[in-house]
């Protein structure tokens, strides 16, 4: 399972350097309102590098499965 925020990135953009990657998730979680909201609930931060079970299943939710 994802348990750093690069790796899942790394997972739905693998063609990608992981900066690039990185970039590109953030953007993904940040312009989706909805997902942005339900993170919210739980303690979400851009800064953090890991991402609990539940944030894991919140961006599943919403952007699939990588």
């Amino acid at each position: 399972m994802y348990k750093f925020k690069q790796d899942l990135a790394m997972a739905y953009f693998p063609d990608r350097s992981k900066e690039s990657a990185g970039k590109l998730l953030a953007r993904e979680i940040h312009t989706n309102e909805p997902l942005m909201a339900e993170l919210s609930k739980t303690a979400y931060s851009p800064q953090r590098k890991l991402l609990s079970p539940k944030q894991l299943q919140i961006i599943f939710s919403f952007l699939g499965e990588p």
